[in-house]
C-alpha cells in the first residue's frame, strides 16, 4: 500500500491504514532477529522498486540510498515491538517512531526527503495546512497516529478472545468476549476520542488558515514558466544545445507577448558558462557570448528572465595557474538587457548526481564510486554558500513594487531547511515574496523510438514541493524540463489553468510536453511558526527514536550478560 498512496497512483486515502499491517506484524512473539531481517528484506524490495527511476542515472546512488533507507525499517520494527511489549499506546508510539524514522532518512548524505507519509496527502489541502506549524512531519504524525489507533483497536479486539476466568468457573465464549470488552471499552473510547480530536483540530485549523488567506494575500506580477521536453541523453549531445535554446527562446518570447514580467527557464538548459570572468580562460567563448547576447536582447525592454546554466569562478593560484570552481547556477537578466550582478549557486548538491562523496576523506572509495556514476570523468561541482535574494520592479498602480524572490535548484525544494533559510532573515522577518524551483527532470524519463515516457519521479517531485509553499506561506513557481511546471499557491494548491499558455490545463498532466504558461503569483504576508522555528517536531521524534534504540540495545546486552 505504501507504493500506491504516493503520486501518480492517487490512492492517498489508503495512507490512513497503510502501515497497520506493519505494526501488527511487529509482535512480541516474533524473535527480534527474524523481525529485523524480514523488515530489512521487505524494505529493500520497497525502495529498490520505488526508486527505479534513479538506477539509469546512477547505480551507486540508487544502491546507496536504498541500502541506507532499508536499514531504518528494522529499527522501526524493533522499536514498535518493544512498545507493544511495554504496553505503550500505539497511537502515541507509532507517530513518534515513524516521524523519527523519516527524519533519520533525511540525514543521509545531506538529505533524502522522499516518499514520506505526508507526501501522499499533497492534494488534501485542508489537512496539510498544519505544515506551517509542524512542517511536513506534522502531517506524517497525524497519519501514523490514525494507523496506530487502528492497529491498537484490532489488537484490543483480538485480546477479547483468549480464555479468561471469573471466580472459579470458566465463562462461556460469548460471556468471555463481553467481559473483556467491558474492561477495554473505556480505554478504547478514550484513545479513539483523542485521535479524533487531533484530526478535528487539524481540519478546523486547515479551514481557518485557508479562509483567512484572502486577508493576507496580494496579487503579484505576471510570471511565466517555460517548460522544455528534452531527455538528458539528448541534452548532452553537442549539437542539441542550439536547438534546445532556440525552442526555449521561442516559448519565452510568447510568454513575454502575453505580458509576463518575469520568465523562468529550467535548470541548466542554457549550455554555456554565463560567468564573464571565465570567458578569457576558455579556448573559445563563442557559444557563451552568443547565448548571453540573445538573452540580453530578449529581456531588453520586456521583462526579467531567469535561466539555469553552468556557473564557474576562476581561482588564480600562487604559481600563476588557474583553476575553476564549478557550480550549478541561476542567472537573472534585466529589462535593460544586462545581467544582474547577483547569481545563485546551488547549495544542496545531489550525491552521486552532482558530487561524488569521499573525494578528500577517502580517495580510494571515491575512485570506486566514480565507476558507477553517469560520466567517465570527475564531474563533481562545488557547493554554493550564499542564499541569494533576487529583486525586480514590476507592475503598475497598486500592483507595482519592488519584489523579492529566490530560486531552489533541482531537489533543493525537497529539503525543508533550504526553503526556510530563504524565507526569513536572521531577525525572523519574511524577506521573500515568492520562491522559484527550476529543475531538469529529463534525467528521469525514458526515451525510446523518439517518444518520451515519464517516470513516477516527476509527479512525486511536484507533490513534495507543495509542502515548501505551505510551510513558509510562499507561492512556488516551478519551471521543469520534461515537467511538471506549475504554480503552487500559499495554501499548497497546485493551480490548474493559467492566464495564458500552451501547456495542458491540468497541472499534473504536464509531463513529457513542452510549452509555457503565464499567471499571477500570489504574495502572502503571513510569517509561519515553521519558518521561525524549523523542523522541531521531527527533531524531537528522532531523538526519541534514537533513545529508544539505545535502550533496546542496552537491555539486550544486559539480558545476554545475565545468561
Amino acid at each position: 500500500m505504501l507504493t500506491v498512496i504516493q503520486p501518480p497512483f492517487g490512492f492517498s486515502a489508503l495512507a490512513w491504514v497503510a502501515i497497520v499491517p506493519f505494526i501488527l506484524v511487529c509482535s512480541p512473539t516474533v524473535k527480534p532477529g527474524r523481525l529485523a531481517l524480514t523488515a530489512y528484506l521487505v524494505s529493500l524490495c520497497y525502495w529498490f522498486g520505488n526508486l527505479y527511476w534513479l538506477a539509469p542515472v546512477t547505480v551507486s546512488g540508487w544502491a546507496a540510498f536504498c541500502l541506507y533507507t532499508a536499514i531504518l525499517w528494522p529499527a522501526l520494527a524493533l522499536c514498535l515491538r518493544y512498545c507493544r511489549i511495554k504496553k505503550i499506546p500505539l497511537f502515541i508510539a507509532a507517530p513518534i517512531l515513524v516521524v523519527g524514522t523519516e527524519r533519520l532518512q533525511g540525514l543521509f548524505l545531506g538529505g533524502f526527503f522522499w516518499r514520506f507519509l505526508a507526501h501522499s496527502q499533497y492534494a488534501n489541502i485542508t489537512i496539510i495546512q498544519i505544515a506551517d506549524i509542524f512542517g511536513t512531519s506534522g502531517v506524517s504524525f497525524l497519519i501514523a497516529m490514525v494507523n496506530g489507533l487502528l492497529a491498537e483497536l484490532i489488537l484490543d479486539a483480538i485480546s477479547c478472545h483468549p480464555e479468561c476466568s471469573e471466580g472459579s468457573g470458566v465463562l462461556p465464549k460469548t460471556m468471555r468476549f463481553f467481559a473483556a470488552l467491558r474492561m477495554t471499552y473505556g480505554c478504547v473510547l478514550l484513545k479513539t476520542a483523542l485521535v479524533c480530536a487531533a484530526l478535528l483540530a487539524a481540519v478546523v485549523y486547515g479551514r481557518w488558515r485557508i479562509n483567512q488567506a484572502d486577508k493576507f494575500i496580494e496579487v503579484g506580477p505576471l510570471v511565466a514558466a517555460v517548460q522544455s521536453n528534452v531527455p538528458q541523453s539528448v541534452k548532452e549531445s553537442l549539437e542539441a544545445g542550439d536547438v534546445i535554446f532556440d525552442e526555449l527562446l521561442r516559448n519565452s518570447k510568447q510568454s513575454a507577448e502575453a505580458g509576463a514580467e518575469l520568465i523562468v527557464w529550467p535548470e541548466t538548459m542554457v549550455q554555456a558558462i554565463l560567468d564573464k570572468r571565465v570567458w578569457p580562460f576558455l579556448v573559445s567563448a563563442e557559444n557563451e557570448r552568443k547565448f548571453d547576447k540573445a538573452l540580453g536582447e530578449h529581456s531588453k525592454d520586456t521583462c526579467f528572465v531567469l535561466v539555469g546554466a553552468p556557473g564557474a569562478s576562476p581561482q588564480i593560484k600562487e604559481d600563476g595557474t588557474v583553476s575553476f570552481k564549478r557550480y550549478n547556477s541561476a542567472f537573472l537578466y534585466k529589462p535593460d538587457g544586462s545581467r544582474a550582478n547577483k547569481k545563485y549557486n546551488k547549495i544542496h548538491l545531489v550525491p552521486f548526481g552532482e558530487v561524488v562523496p569521499f573525494k578528500n576523506s577517502c580517495p580510494l572509495l571515491h575512485g570506486l564510486l566514480m565507476k558507477f556514476t553517469p560520466y567517465d570523468y570527475d564531474y563533481t561541482l562545488d557547493y554554493g554558500r550564499e542564499y541569494t535574494v533576487f529583486e525586480m520592479a514590476a507592475g503598475k498602480g497598486k500592483q507595482a513594487g519592488p519584489y523579492k524572490f529566490s530560486v531552489m535548484i533541482c531537489y533543493e525544494d525537497a529539503v525543508p531547511a533550504i526553503a526556510r533559510r530563504f524565507a526569513i532573515d536572521e531577525r525572523g522577518r519574511k524577506r521573500l515574496d515568492w520562491l522559484l524551483n527550476i529543475s531538469n527532470d529529463g534525467w528521469f524519463v525514458r526515451f525510446k523510438n523518439g517518444k518520451i515516457y515519464p517516470s513516477t519521479e516527476l509527479a512525486q517531485h511536484a507533490a513534495i514541493c507543495v509542502f515548501r509553499a505551505v510551510e513558509n506561506r510562499l507561492a512556488v513557481l516551478r519551471s521543469v524540463n520534461t515537467g511538471i511546471s506549475c504554480l503552487i499557491d500559499t495554501t499548497g494548491r497546485i493551480k490548474n489553468g493559467y492566464a495564458a499558455g500552451t501547456l495542458p490545463y491540468r497541472a499534473m498532466d504536464r509531463e513529457a510536453v513542452a510549452g509555457w504558461f503565464v499567471d499571477r503569483v500570489p504574495i502572502d504576508k503571513r510569517i509561519t511558526f515553521f519558518s521561525k522555528y524549523g523542523q522541531w517536531l521531527d527533531f524531537c521524534c528522532a531523538v526519541c527514536l534514537v533513545a529508544l534504540i539505545i535502550v533496546i540495545s542496552l537491555e539486550a546486552k544486559f539480558s545476554r550478560s545475565k545468561k
